[in-house]
């Protein structure tokens, strides 16, 4: 007992020291800019010249599909220099929506964008899904290639997803083998090639399938978002809250995540040649900090198709229902590399600590003979309270390298205690107590 109350007074110091400390450097020494500490909230009047919809024909009408005014609306702001598009308090009820350079959005407070349940008010074009490039169904919303792109406002986007979850459901009880993309289902939010995009203060709810996806952005900040899709009933498959596709330069804060799969979810490729392919990539520069995380499959994810994931940190959060806090998933189609990783400060009760196994779902080696190599590196957990099922989740992979993980400061309760140190080469723990005792 002594030993447990002299590491909890040396974590209060501890957590002091990293509070003074983390906003310098990346892991892997780099310095962290400016950009990140800055989370000053948009303003409507400072978005530009506003397009309420209502004044353009729109109606407040739940049960009417206006695709086609609103599309018309935000037309009309590109034409003319750009501008803010404004959904007032009411329900509006739309399909794919595509906004153009120098527009954004913003929704009232009690103003929600609904989106349409019928596929066909998604009119598939080309897109990009679960690693690869290829023409599927928009979202919701999307913005290809909308430098200084925004959401905000206080409102709702609505994904209306129910039928969508449904027809999946059916699927896959017809084949349980069915993959994700052959059920039709629009992503709520799909930004592309934009720079300085800025999601905040918005509900993000019941997404047909991913519920925010960026590839190919770079400077992303997402702040006071609530996401959610329901994990009980009829479950919201694929829900992910946030895939980062080859992204640069991200902040995720003040976030609330519960939804029935990832929910910060790292991305850019998979298959045997996913790293000559130049639509594939790395996600890096990233920090998650400040959030909550209800239930998801995983609080962070690198995978399922990703190549290199670098300079991560998730800290200062809580965890109230994942299945897993840090989730390695090692495609055994995939070349990968995920390193400089830091997850820190979370607190909260999980069913895994760190996992990493062979993640073989859909996965095809078409006709390479061998199968690619895998890696992890640099990897740290430190300044933690967790209470688990099993903290180290960690399985024996011929193809998997794993080396330089450090484990520090943590205070860990789990019903498994089994943790074989021979699958990491240079591990280290450090002031780790499991279950009351000190791990050597």
């Amino acid at each position: 007992m002594l030993r447990l109350l002299l590491t909890l007074c040396f974590l209060g110091l501890v957590k002091d020291s990293f509070s003074q400390n983390e906003k310098k450097t990346f892991p892997d020494g780099t310095p962290i800019s400016e950009w990140f500490t800055n989370s000053k909230k948009l303003e409507l009047q400072n978005l530009g010249k506003q397009y309420l919809i209502t004044d353009f024909g729109v109606v407040i009408d739940s049960t009417w599909v206006q695709t086609q005014a609103i599309q018309s609306v935000i037309d009309n702001a590109s034409r003319n220099g750009g501008g803010v598009i404004v959904i007032p308090k009411g329900v509006f009820l739309s399909g794919a929506l595509f906004f153009g350079p120098k527009t954004c959005l913003y929704i009232a407070k009690e103003g929600v964008l609904k989106g349409s349940d019928n596929i066909a008010d998604y009119p598939i074009r080309p897109s990009r899904m679960e690693g690869q490039n290829l023409d599927y169904f928009p979202a919701l919303v999307n913005a290809y290639g909308v430098d200084g792109f925004s959401i905000s406002g206080g409102g709702t986007v609505n994904g209306n997803g129910k039928k969508f979850w449904e027809a999946f459901w059916k699927r896959r009880s017809e084949n349980p083998e069915c993959t994700n993309l052959e059920v039709s289902r629009p992503r709520l939010i799909f930004v592309q090639h934009s720079n300085n995009v800025q999601l905040e203060n918005v509900k993000l709810i019941n997404s047909g399938f991913w519920t925010n996806h960026f590839y190919k952005c770079k400077n992303i900040k997402l702040i006071g978002l609530y996401i959610f899709s329901p994990h009980l009933g009829i479950k919201a498959p694929s829900t992910d809250a946030v895939d980062l596709d080859v992204c640069e330069n991200v902040l995720i804060k003040d976030c609330y995540m519960s939804v029935n799969d990832d929910a910060v979810a790292l991305k850019g490729g998979k298959g045997p040649y996913a790293d000559q392919d130049t639509n594939n990539g790395p996600n890096e520069n990233i920090i998650i900090e400040d959030c909550t995380f209800g239930f998801c499959h995983s609080a962070l994810t690198n995978g399922s198709e990703a190549l290199h994931n670098r300079n991560i940190i998730f800290r200062n959060s809580k965890i109230e229902g994942a299945s897993r806090l840090l989730w390695l998933k090692m495609r055994p189609d995939t070349p990968q590399l995920y390193e400089y990783i830091l997850v820190e400060n979370i607190r909260g009760t999980i069913e895994t600590g760190i996992a990493v196994f062979a993640w073989r779902q859909f996965y095809d080696l078409k006709d390479r003979k061998d199968i690619p190599l895998s890696y992890a590196d640099q990897i740290t957990l430190r300044n933690c309270t967790l209470k688990c099922k099993n903290f180290y989740g960690i399985e024996k992979d011929p193809n998997v390298r794993l080396s330089n993980f450090r484990f520090e400061d943590l205070i860990v309760e789990s019903e498994k205690t089994k943790m074989d140190k021979s699958l990491i080469k240079g591990i280290i723990f450090k002031n780790v107590t499991l279950n009351g005792a000190l791990v050597e």
